[in-house]
């Protein structure tokens, strides 16, 4: 499979010391890159064979996903990229206004650092212009990540990564990723804008009505999509 002749390149990134987090690190980006779709089944040979890891080490690594509840273990029939249900999208929705809006309203005096956030938002665009709804989907999520990092917490990064990569397998059964993602390059932009202003409060209810807009379009496309059996088991 062309897949996983693509998925042993990433071997190199192993080193001479792997491990489960490193080869969960590996999966995990490649479950939001929608290398793995939600509903797909994981191989342990076909995977551990192409990472050149042993079995225990794979089965660490998907202990460790599942936990981040990328991945579901169902009994005698293996290990599948999780399926998110609306309920799911409404919570990690849930979690990302109570932490992404206090980002904001708990920055100090400005000026702010929002290069990693002006990087997001040339991303976005540059991807829009060449038709790459993917990589505008990433971009988006990189600008919210970059928004997270401004409150200079590794605790907040580490949850709110596992937050957004759920994220991303809500994003993979879209059929439409450009009526979802591109209404919110302009609104990206806007929320750049006003901190550059030294703006907070602004920014801060930007943000709040953003993501309550987001939430009511994909759990709209996303709802339908489950229903029509738009993903398999998982």
């Amino acid at each position: 499979m062309a897949e996983l002749t693509e998925l042993a390149d990433d071997r190199a990134l192993l080193g001479r010391t792997s491990t489960a987090e490193r080869v969960s690190d590996i999966l995990r980006s490649r479950i939001a890159e929608g290398f793995f779709p939600p509903g797909t089944r994981l191989s342990e040979d076909s995977i551990g064979g192409a990472l050149g890891v042993s079995r225990n080490t794979l089965r660490e690594a998907f202990r460790l996903l599942t936990h981040e509840r990328l991945l579901v273990h169902e009994l005698n029939r293996g290990v599948f990229v999780r399926v998110l249900t609306v309920e799911d999208v409404e919570d990690i929705y849930r979690t990302r206004s109570l932490v992404e809006c206090a980002v904001v309203r708990g920055l100090g005096a400005p000026p702010y650092a929002v290069e990693g956030i002006a990087g997001a938002v040339s991303a976005g665009q540059r991807a829009a212009r060449e038709g790459d709804w993917k990589g505008v989907a990433t971009a988006n999520i990189h600008f919210h990540r970059e928004l997270v990092a401004l409150a200079g917490s590794a605790r907040t990064d580490e949850v709110m990564r596992s937050v957004f990569a759920e994220l991303r397998l809500a994003f993979h059964v879209v059929d439409d990723p450009q009526r979802l993602h591109e209404p919110y390059l302009a609104r990206n932009h806007e929320i750049l804008q006003t901190l550059r202003a030294g703006d907070r409060d602004g920014a801060e209810r930007l943000l709040a009505a953003y993501l309550d807009d987001s939430l009511a379009g994909l759990v709209e496309v996303y709802a339908h999509r489950v229903a029509d059996g738009g993903e398999g088991a998982g």
